[in-house]
């Protein structure tokens, strides 16, 4: 597939898409995207982890007697499911798209892999070991642990206004679910300007900024503090009216979509006609500039609202530059 039909390409070969990402047109009153916007939201990720869920919770997720007392067998198999379902999805990326280079460098945003770079900043000086020791054995049972948590939590009826079924509260779930990706956008965004402050920065967030050019394996690649802010979302399924099929739907956003804002490809070639939108320009910016972007796709434009968007463009270049500028004048007056 010739990918210079949908962008350009650098002279270092990176390539930019022709058509810059956008917020939700409810917004901005853009109705004429409403359909294709409705069709990204569902198809395929939503789609996707939804099923996961579904799946989960009739072929993993025990009974609920089971589930009142925290034991080895049920928690070892949750974490084993994990690390199974991560290790498929992000792997197989992996696989094919970076190890095998399936499809080469058509719509990679930066022309470059992560192997062509070792440097001491990674854990063996590689970045691909580095971020997948990170995720798998640091990221993923701290996700599981979470689940156990809200899950044990659930058969305990424990919740601060009460777990709700779908017999009787069936509008009211089918709302949050459509509105799980919101919550997760607005959950991000603050969780993720915060560790952008200094201190936390420096010894915290820095870890996952390592991977200035991010690939599968990349998006579960943090300190441990940060992913306990990262999965901490889940939680608030205990504050929100919810059910734990709900709640799991959320969790798989944040475990298997994790890897959205980290393919590193605009799109991934499935076959010589068909391709899958990885919906990961947005956060890729955020890796190579660090300051802007730290929501997601403008579901919530927070970065929009707060002067942090940036969609690739030259006016957006300029707008960051303008900010820079700025921020050096407030550090000399200090």
């Amino acid at each position: 597939m010739d990918d210079l039909k949908f962008g350009s390409r650098d002279k270092r070969g990176n390539w930019t898409p022709d058509v810059a990402p956008q917020i939700a047109p409810f917004w901005t009153g853009e109705w004429d995207r409403i359909g294709n916007f409705l069709r990204d939201f569902f198809w395929p990720w939503n789609t996707f982890h939804m099923v996961c869920a579904l799946l989960y919770w009739v072929f993993v997720i025990p009974d609920i007697e089971t589930l009142k007392t925290i034991t080895w067998g049920w928690v070892l198999y949750l974490l084993i499911v994990n690390l199974a379902g991560i290790f498929l999805l992000y792997g197989g990326i992996e696989l094919f798209y970076y190890i095998r280079r399936k499809q080469e460098i058509r719509f990679k945003y930066n022309s470059r892999f992560p192997s062509e770079n070792p440097s001491d900043v990674f854990w063996f000086k590689s970045q691909n070991l580095d971020n997948f020791l990170r995720s798998f054995f640091i990221g993923i049972p701290i996700w599981t642990a979470i689940e156990v948590v809200i899950l044990c939590c659930f058969a305990n009826g424990i919740h601060l206004f009460g777990w709700v079924n779908w017999h009787d509260n069936w509008f009211w779930l089918i709302i949050l679910t459509l509105l799980v990706p919101a919550i997760h956008e607005l959950h991000f965004f603050f969780i993720h300007r915060l560790i952008h402050t200094p201190i936390l920065y420096k010894y915290v967030h820095s870890v996952h900024h390592n991977s200035i050019n991010p690939s599968p394996w990349s998006s579960l690649s943090m300190h441990p503090v940060e992913h306990l802010l990262y999965f901490g979302e889940i939680f608030w399924h205990l504050i929100i009216p919810s059910n734990p099929i709900v709640m799991m739907f959320n969790s798989n956003v944040v475990g298997f979509g994790a890897i959205n804002g980290h393919i590193g490809f605009e799109k991934l070639e499935i076959t010589d006609e068909t391709t899958l939108d990885s919906h990961a320009y947005v956060h890729y910016l955020h890796h190579k500039y660090f300051e802007v972007n730290y929501g997601a796709d403008g579901l919530i434009p927070l970065d929009k609202w707060f002067g942090y968007w940036h969609d690739g463009s030259k006016e957006a270049d300029e707008l960051l530059k303008e900010r820079y500028r700025k921020k050096k004048e407030r550090m000399k007056s200090r």
